[in-house]
Order: structure tokens, then sequence, then C-alpha cells
């Protein structure tokens, strides 16, 4: 992201979230009452205003895959919180709304985000009038000029006691470094501890569609000023994931996330290709 301004793919993924929440056809796959209210009052006549563009089949791609990321990483944590843990740290939260719908009482949630993508946030939330939870606090790290572990250790986060992680719609804007110590990081915690993320594939990997559904994508995030940097062979990161500290791993290419979470759909919601895959890898 730009330095000093709120991140753009963070609207670009908020706006999806809300308009599969209009459009869409019910039962949704991820039930979020306030992904469309955080947009302010005018979000769902703009969304059902631009009914066509939102409904191609590219956009409904891209739609099925953050709100299904999205539903993956809450299915876990629930698993988790039933497991005990009490702890849920979203990385790069952007406008996540989970915090705001949280129905654990017992869970503490941690948002970590660039300070000026907070502050925007903090602003969206005043101006529709959504309360900040008691049960939430905001970490706001500047990744040039702190670690993660330096964030949270500002917090009421206990490195002590396991917890669970979302990060989505990161890792492929990070430098291998930046990886490595985010998820050293949490491999380090307690047994029981768990995060929920996504990576990109190489180019080299993909057939021909999906490589101009990649390039695609690249431009758009490029032009915004976040380019992708990060791909990974799935035995790489595997590697990775053993390394850090992380005993059991669950990988779902596109054809898993359809069966888990799209089959049987009528309204065309379905992921397409195999550009990225969604990893659940617990201590």
């Amino acid at each position: 992201m730009q330095e000093g301004s709120p991140s753009k793919t963070a609207f670009g993924v908020a706006r999806r979230r809300a308009v599969h929440q209009v459009l869409d056809h019910p039962p949704l796959v991820l039930d979020d009452p306030v992904a469309v209210r955080i947009l302010g009052p005018q979000a769902a006549d703009g969304i059902t205003a631009e009914r066509e563009k939102h409904n191609n089949q590219f956009s409904r791609a891209m739609r099925s895959f953050m709100v299904a990321r999205s539903r993956c990483a809450e299915d876990h944590l629930r698993s988790a919180v039933a497991a005990g843990v009490k702890q849920y740290v979203v990385l790069g939260a952007g406008l996540d709304t989970f915090a705001y719908r949280n129905p654990f009482e017992q869970l503490r949630v941690f948002e970590v985000d660039h300070p000026a993508t907070q502050q925007w946030k903090w602003y969206l939330l005043t101006e529709a009038d959504i309360a900040v939870p008691a049960s939430l606090s905001f970490v706001p790290v500047d990744f040039e000029e702190q670690t993660l572990t330096e964030g949270l250790a500002q917090t009421a986060f206990d490195f002590e006691k396991p917890a669970f992680f979302s990060w989505l719609g990161v890792t492929p804007y990070l430098t291998l470094e930046a990886f490595r110590a985010t998820i050293g990081m949490i491999g380090s915690l307690p047994e029981g501890s768990g995060v929920t993320f996504e990576y990109a594939l190489p180019r080299e990997l993909l057939s021909f569609k999906e490589k101009i559904a990649l390039d695609m994508l690249a431009e758009r995030v490029a032009i915004a000023g976040e380019p992708f940097q990060l791909f990974f062979p799935p035995q790489e990161m595997q590697q990775e994931l053993r390394r850090a500290g992380f005993g059991r791993i669950e990988e779902l290419t596109s054809g898993d996330i359809n069966a888990r979470y799209f089959k049987g759909r009528r309204d065309g919601l379905q992921l397409r290709g195999n550009v990225a895959r969604l990893v659940t890898a617990w201590v």
C-alpha cells in the first residue's frame, strides 16, 4: 500500500463482501449483516445499480473466493474457540467486520493493520454508527517500523496462550522475509494456535486461462499501488509451514472450495481456475 494512505484493495474486498449480501441468493456463504453498513448508507443502492458489472463471470469468481476464504477462516475459528482458544488476530484486517458481529463472549479480537488504514476504518465505523465492542483491540502496525510481535506486545495479547489468526488477502503482496517472520511468530505460539491464509501459485504452474486471470488481477492491484510479489509452489509452502512449527495442515484447491461452499448453488457463484490455494495450519 502507498505510504500514509489507506489500502485501496481493502475497499475492493469489502465491496465484494457487501455485493454478496445484496445480490446473491440465500443461503449466503458468508452471512455478514455489517458488510453493507460499513460502506455507508448509499452502498446497497450503488451495488444494485451496478448489478450487471458485479454479475460478470470474473466478478462472480472473485467474489466467490473472497467470501469463501472469510467463511473458511470463521469456520476454523469456531473450532478453535470450541477447543478453548480465546484470542483471534485479524492480520491485514482492512474492513473486516467479524469483531462487530462476534458471537463468542469469551473471545478477544485483535485487528492488525497499517495506521492509515485503521484511521480510515475508524472514520467509516463512526459514520455508520457501528459501535466498537470492548472485546476488540486495534493494533496499528507499520511493518517498516515494527514487527507483529512488537505491535501485539503493546496490547492485552497473551503470548503464553494459543490464538487463531486470519491472514486473508495479504501474503501475495509480501516479501519472502516478511512472510517467514509472520508465519514463524504464529508457529512459535502454544499448541492449539492456528492460521487461515491464501497463497498464489507461480505463473509457470498455471494454465493459459489461469495466466490470463492472474494477469488481469495483477494489473488491477498494481495500479492500486499494491503489486503481487510472492508466489509458492504447493510443495514449498508445505515445507515453509513445517519449518515454522505447524504440524497439521489443510490445503484447499478451487475444486475443494467449490465442493465445500458452492455445491448445488443456482446463482453462478463458484471459483474458476486454480490461481490460489487456501490453507489452514495448526501448531
